[in-house]
């Protein structure tokens, strides 16, 4: 028998709505039937792209219409707390854009609110979708590299010098990135949440405590241009320290001339080594062990790709069964990114995590 398709709503139009419209219209168990937006015209660009019959210019208006089962919440950072409770309240299945929230306590609400309401919960921590990074963690799990002992990762950027994706100094799509103002965590915030699931996710245990120090560069005269204040981080590096004890060093910059937008996780174990990476939209994943450790060398090791977060979203409604990353998962690594902030506000100390979810 044919299972009726869920009817989603998305969250927000701007530039991410875009691909979250065109990956679920691609997928047979999801019907796109609303959307809501506070700027009508962007609303209504939207909608006509995408074919959306229903458009609403609040949230209440469309939790009264009621028509939908599920949402694809693609708000600036600082509106998913508030968007996403109403919408567990009245039991909606939510997949969040990252970060869940820009503070630990909400993030932690909404995990605790989900699981209350028993729906599908799940943040979009895209970086999942890589086969490689999946592969690789099946590997450490299987004990390929054995005990893991030490790791480094980065996320590296660099539109800030190196305009392949248009001019940051004149376009709000980049700008709202750089001010705090305009609700913008920094790197940290953006980028840092993947770059930490990415590592701990592969390893197998999450991050315990932090060190961090962040970096503001002067950007334009008066550190401003127009209304954006250019105060948000553009650079920070970390230690951290997993919940096994393995220790680790993690970077990201907005500089990084020649690397658009590259990810690489390098880990290390009692029996060989592991890399997996994403440098110029190309996965690799490479391995050093047993009888390749005494030369060394180092060999490619194929993977299977992966189904994308917005199919796993509706196969878990579809199911269902629980998705991830779910709520906890976002929250537990929000806590992380806070204890990255005060740590670089009280000079490097190395802070450890404490407060269950």
């Amino acid at each position: 028998m044919t299972q009726t398709p869920a009817r989603l709503l998305i969250l927000g139009t701007g530039r991410m709505a875009q691909l979250h419209a065109t990956s679920f219209d691609a997928i047979d168990a999801v019907d796109v039937v609303a959307a809501v937006d506070t700027d009508p015209a962007r609303l209504d660009a939207f909608g006509d792209a995408h074919h959306i019959g229903h458009r609403f210019g609040s949230l209440d208006a469309a939790l009264a219409w009621n028509g939908f089962d599920a949402v694809s919440n693609v708000t600036p950072d600082r509106a998913h707390h508030a968007t996403t409770m109403p919408l567990l309240a009245a039991a909606k299945h939510v997949l969040c854009e990252k970060p869940l929230a820009d503070n630990f306590s909400d993030a932690r609400d909404m995990a605790r609110a989900a699981s209350a309401a028993g729906v599908v919960n799940m943040v979009n921590l895209s970086y999942r979708d890589l086969g490689s990074m999946q592969e690789a963690r099946r590997m450490i799990a299987a004990g390929e590299i054995g005990a893991v002992r030490h790791f480094e990762t980065s996320y590296l950027q660099s539109w800030l010098n190196q305009p392949l994706w248009g001019d940051w100094r004149t376009d709000p799509t980049w700008l709202w990135r750089l001010s705090t103002a305009h609700g913008s965590g920094g790197v940290l915030g953006d980028i840092g949440i993947h770059i930490l699931d990415f590592a701990t996710d592969v390893i197998g245990s999450d991050a315990d405590a932090v060190s961090c120090r962040l970096k503001t560069f002067p950007k334009a005269p008066g550190d401003r241009i127009g209304a954006y204040v250019l105060d948000a981080n553009d650079s920070f590096t970390m230690q951290l320290e997993l919940a096994d004890g393995v220790l680790g060093v993690a970077h990201a910059t907005r500089f990084a001339s020649g690397h658009l937008n590259d990810l690489r996780l390098r880990v290390w174990g009692e029996k060989g080594g592991l890399e997996v990476s994403l440098e110029n939209r190309a996965e690799r994943l490479r391995l050093c062990a047993t009888a390749d450790l005494e030369r060394p060398v180092w060999r490619d090791v194929a993977f299977p790709p992966t189904d994308s977060m917005y199919q796993r979203f509706a196969d878990a409604i579809c199911d269902g069964r629980p998705g991830e990353p779910d709520f906890r998962r976002g929250a537990a690594l929000q806590e992380i990114l806070d204890l990255a902030a005060r740590s670089d506000r009280e000079n490097g100390l190395m802070l450890r995590r404490g407060h269950p979810v």
